[in-house]
């Protein structure tokens, strides 16, 4: 029987790495709360700047040579926030991503407009293009099956809260399923809206799972970021 994990006790704000706040941590897992902003890995242009690097140095502790290390599980966009976990071991890593499209998933985002019907589910085959630029079809031959449910929570008189469960999980699922019903996430600048909105509204509010050792019920979720509610009163 697997012993159970110690109770996790975050670190000082000014020990935990820039741009995330940790939600938990324990020998398997790591949990964290990402900013707007960061990568959660490199590209080609950026290798440094990433919350895979900064969590990487945070659990070697400073010692370039110590062994210890994360391991991707799943990415959130650059410009989205919110809870994003991490594995501390391959045993871990396997675990999760071989159960992850039965975890759930919730997202908040404020798109541009109003939304109707005020809940569904968006279905479409998903492909990229060659500029990296994801897009719908009808055609299962050319792209992946994606759907994202949506329950309009608010609305205000330029833009909608929603909430957002991932039914699947594709490349800029949610941002492309919501520009499709001319309802883009508001400050998406690949997909929709360009100007006028500071961030990427769209925020990984929740994520529960089973944890990979102890098969203990986890559950995680966040505050909605200040800047959608700002967003929601602006006239």
């Amino acid at each position: 029987m697997p012993t159970p994990q110690k109770k996790f006790k975050a670190p000082p704000k000014r020990f935990q790495p820039r741009g995330l706040t940790i939600l938990h941590e324990d020998h398997d897992i790591i949990v964290v709360d990402k900013i707007s902003g960061l990568l959660t890995v490199s590209t080609d242009r950026t290798k440094d700047n990433t919350a895979y690097f900064r969590i990487n140095n945070y659990v070697r502790k400073g010692n370039a040579k110590s062994r210890n290390r994360v391991f991707i599980v799943h990415r959130l966009d650059r410009d989205t926030s919110g809870v994003l976990v991490f594995a501390k071991n391959e045993k871990a890593k396997r675990f999760l991503q071989d159960n992850w499209p039965n975890f759930d998933k919730k997202y908040l985002a404020v798109v541009c407009g109003h939304i109707k019907p005020e809940t569904d589910i968006i279905s479409s085959y998903l492909a990229e293009n060659s500029i990296f630029k994801v897009y719908s079809t009808d055609d299962p031959a050319k792209g992946k099956l994606a759907k994202t449910k949506y329950t309009v929570i608010q609305e205000s008189k330029d833009f909608s809260l929603l909430e957002i469960e991932l039914l699947t999980g594709r490349k800029n699922q949610i941002r492309v399923h919501l520009a499709d019903r001319k309802c883009p996430v508001a400050g998406d600048k690949k997909y929709g809206q360009k100007k006028g909105i500071k961030r990427l509204c769209l925020h990984s509010v929740a994520l529960n799972f089973i944890h990979p050792y102890t098969g203990e019920k986890m559950n995680f979720s966040t505050k909605m970021p200040t800047y959608f509610k700002t967003l929601l009163k602006k006239v």
